[in-house]
């Protein structure tokens, strides 16, 4: 056998060789590649909503200056349903936060189940927080509706009490892409912005307090709101808008 085919010969089988081992890899890579259904969501939906809604109430109340863990925002979708259970527990998604600026007084978030609020549960409620002093407000979470003899029971409470719908609070407005910057001007900042302008409160453009963003904050009527658009391809603009 010439020389020049006994070494065509042994790079052929070197090649073979190195063929079979890229093949292997590639075969050991593709085992490890996540399939599809990795991605499919297996724990409830209800779960998932619950989850969703809680997160955009811890959001909604840092951003109301209420002292929340940011560890309570970042939680996962993981750790809260080993937490609170693929049928969430109520009884521990109901919580209360202190302000920043006033620790005496608290916020309580209550989550009413799938059931209709009805008069009975709001005297219940009203019972169960004892001193109403302590409290500034309360977040009523609800699914289905509430009865109008439990609108009316709200009465028992001596604070403010703001009903949500759950799928009200799967998405956080104030997080869209879309959404102007809302910031909520303090009195004195109000006060000057009306003497630097020399006009009235009632000149001010309007919100109402049934707008999602007024809602969001839970702002008060006579409370300002300054309003930055800024679409990336002009400079911002400032509005300002007053709650009625």
């Amino acid at each position: 056998m010439e020389p020049g085919n006994t070494v065509g010969e042994r790079e052929g089988e070197m090649d073979l060789e190195e063929f079979v081992r890229e093949e292997e890899e590639v075969a050991g890579t593709e085992t490890h590649r996540p399939c599809l259904s990795s991605y499919v969501d297996e724990g409830s939906k209800e779960s998932h909503r619950y989850y969703l809604a809680r997160r955009t109430v811890m959001e909604m109340l840092k951003d109301r200056r209420f002292a929340v863990p940011i560890e309570q925002i970042q939680l996962t979708l993981q750790e809260f349903r080993a937490i609170y259970g693929q049928i969430p527990n109520l009884d521990l998604l109901n919580v209360s936060f202190s302000h920043i600026s006033n620790p005496s007084k608290k916020i309580k978030v209550i989550f009413s189940g799938p059931g209709v609020v009805k008069v009975h549960m709001i005297r219940n409620l009203a019972g169960q927080l004892g001193d109403h002093n302590s409290y500034c407000g309360m977040i009523l979470i609800i699914e289905n509706r509430i009865t109008n003899p439990a609108l009316k029971a709200l009465d028992l409470f001596s604070f403010k009490v703001e009903i949500f719908q759950i799928t009200d609070l799967l998405v956080n407005i104030t997080k869209h892409v879309l959404k102007p910057k809302h910031r909520i001007l303090s009195k004195e900042e109000k006060r000057n912005l009306l003497k630097n302008h020399n006009i009235e409160e009632k000149q001010l453009p309007r919100m109402l307090k049934t707008d999602a963003i007024a809602r969001y904050y839970g702002l008060q009527r006579g409370q300002v709101v300054k309003v930055i658009y800024n679409t990336g391809i002009t400079k911002s603009h400032v509005t300002y808008r007053c709650v009625w």
